[in-house]
Parts: C-alpha cells; structure tokens; sequence
C-alpha cells in the first residue's frame, strides 16, 4: 500500500444554518494512498464536497489537520495556499467553468499563466493536454461548438495541462449522457493508470464509482464504509 496522499485526521467542518449549527464533518478521518483512485459517495448531506473542499483547498477545517502531498493546508496562509493549488491540484467540476469566449486552446492556456514558463511553453502543454483527452482536432472551437462530454473532455485538459500531483473530481458526469459519461470516465481511468495520477471522485452515480479503485461510502460527516474493488464491504474501524 502506498504512502497517504491525503490525510484528513480529526476533522470537524461545522456550518451555520439559520439558529443551527451543521456539523458537515464531525472528527473525520480519512487516508487516500498516492496513486490509488477512489470515489467519494453519500446522500446529500453526508460530507462528500467538503471533504473535497477542504482537499482543495477551497475551505478550512473548524478543528483537525488536512494533509496533502505532505503538506498541512492548516498551516498556510492565503497565498501559500494558492501557490501550492497551482503546483499540486487540479479541480474538475460538473459544470465546465469554460470562459466562452476563448477557444478550447486559450481555456487550457489560460490557468498556465501562474507558471513561470514562456508563452511558448504555455502553448505545448496545452495542446499537449489536449491530444491526451482526444480533443487535439478542436483546439480552435469556442465552447459553444463543442457537445457536453467534450467541453468536460477540454475542462479535463486544463486541469492536468498543469501537471498536477492530485485531480479532485465533484460529480464529473452529473451532465452528460451515458456515452459522454464513459468517454469522461475512461479518460480519468487512464490519467490513473497511465500517468500515476491521484484521484478522488465525488459522484452519485454507480458506474461512475465502479472505475474507481475504491468507493468510500459517507454518511452523517463519518465514512460509513469503504468498497475496494472486487471486495466486500469494509465497516469504518474494521
């Protein structure tokens, strides 16, 4: 088993909600081995985004320690924060986030501009990333002429066109159709598989989470249980 990439160690998330305080995560624990790929599943409610949030990032614990990459979030402000998103993780949302007015090529280039390389550069490694998700034949179309699955197929380019050490992936194929979906899927498999990439998928989805290595299941801000894949289901503290 690989060494934890990720490591959320008594993690407590707690929200507002009118007069009542929502615990959204309440003394979790979590470890994600480098290279693995797992799915993050649950009702509404259960904790799934913020654990993805806080993996990015994106949000702070109340109480406990996020870990990634060997690195305590915690202990960063905000613009060390920023500066390790950039060199370590990419985010691959359900709605695109495509600017339409940029072509597919001028989207990837775009997050390429935090990195201290060459307009020249910038170009290659986009267009790189664009061969790898197939797209390579539409780096010139605006977002308007491209289907769903391949808006998420060039949303997928940008975010690994930064070389990033973990892809955090929040429902990825909540809108598109069954083939768009597998051809999405099959790309994360292979980023994987191929280029030793961490992943951690939210989804609600079945086959969605069938590709991941492991499926985690949340409930009530605890994991519930964890599925690896061909094995029958571990109980929390097993």
């Amino acid at each position: 088993m690989s060494e934890p990439i990720i490591e959320l160690k008594n993690v407590t998330r707690l929200y507002t909600r009118g007069s009542e305080t929502v615990h959204a995560l309440d003394d979790f624990d979590l470890q994600v081995p480098a290279g693995s790929f797992h799915a993050l599943m649950g009702p509404s409610g259960s904790g799934k985004s913020t654990v993805l949030n806080l993996v990015g990032g994106l949000d702070r614990p109340d109480a406990g320690t996020v870990r990634v990459n060997g690195t305590d979030l915690s202990a960063l402000g905000a613009t060390g924060l920023s500066r390790f998103r950039a060199d370590n993780i990419a985010i691959v949302f359900q709605s695109f986030n495509l600017i339409p007015v940029l072509t597919a090529l001028q989207n990837v280039m775009l997050p390429l501009q935090l990195l201290p390389i060459t307009k020249a550069r910038r170009k290659e490694q986009a267009l790189k990333a664009l061969e790898l998700v197939g797209m390579g034949d539409r780096v010139h179309h605006r977002p308007r002429q491209l289907s769903g699955g391949q808006e998420q197929r060039v949303a997928i380019a940008r975010a690994v066109a930064m070389d990033p050490t973990v892809i955090l992936a929040d429902e990825p194929t909540g809108e598109l159709d069954r083939t768009s979906a597998d051809s999405v899927l099959d790309i994360l498999a292979q980023l994987n598989r191929d280029f030793d990439k961490t992943i951690l998928m939210v989804t609600h989805d079945p086959r969605a989470a069938d590709r991941a290595g492991a499926v985690i299941h949340l409930d009530k801000g605890q994991v519930d249980r964890i599925v690896h894949a061909q094995e029958e289901p571990a109980r929390a503290g097993e």
